[in-house]
């Protein structure tokens, strides 16, 4: 299966990449700088971000998948951090759809919803009806906790204490509070490997839970 794929040299997608690689999945990632991955089966397109999905549009992929995503921070304002987490997103699974692709998959957040007052939840929630409205197949919609891992300085002095703290607060978050636990960024990218298994129809939103049992398969 050849999949295009942006946001493949971040957190979760460097991994979701390496695991799809592993499984022999053909990647093509859109990427703005070269040089993320060797393997004969990655494919880097090396453009500005506006390009992309014209890239897309050309590759005649069978699935799309998006690990893409930036923070407050590096954006700016609201209006770049909608351009990346929402606008570029939705252009990019516009053009794989066009293109013929029938999956999509997009991590996303726990509590994204685009009635929510949260601008960042609320982004996230327009950006997974966006491609809901795309028709694809089947579209997966990864909706982790809190990301575990290695992104460097990239966080917020909130996020690191939230994180450095999660193993004793994940104790307190079980039964329905446990899609609110910091998860590893492993496991979310086992689990975009891992539901490329599942062949079933529709769109799926897997929160915590669900993540790891797709991340085991």
């Amino acid at each position: 299966m050849r999949v295009a794929m942006i946001g493949a040299t971040g957190l979760v997608g460097s991994l979701a990449a390496s695991k799809l690689l592993a499984q022999g999945f053909e990647v093509e990632a859109l990427v703005r700088r070269p040089g993320a991955f060797a393997h004969p089966r990655w494919r880097e397109h090396v453009a500005p971000p506006a390009q992309w999905p014209e890239i897309a549009a050309s590759l005649k992929v069978d699935s799309a998948v998006s690990a893409l995503g930036t923070t407050m921070r590096q954006a700016g304002s609201q209006a770049a951090f909608r351009a990346v987490d929402l606008d570029m997103v939705a252009a990019f699974a516009q053009a794989a759809a066009a293109a013929g692709a029938r999956r999509m998959m997009t991590v996303s957040s726990v509590g994204a919803d685009r009635d929510s007052a949260n601008f960042y939840l609320q982004t996230k929630g327009e950006m997974e009806a966006a491609l809901e409205a795309l028709g694809f197949e089947r579209l997966d919609i990864l909706r982790p906790g809190l990301l575990r891992g290695p992104r460097g300085g990239d966080r917020r002095p909130g996020e690191r204490i939230a994180i450095a703290l999660s193993p004793i607060v994940n104790l307190v978050l079980r039964g329905r509070l446990d899609r609110f636990a910091a998860i590893d960024a492993d496991i979310v990218a086992a689990a975009v490997a891992g539901a490329f298994r599942q062949t079933e129809k529709g769109t799926y939103r897997h929160e915590n839970r669900e993540i790891r049992r797709l991340a085991a398969l």
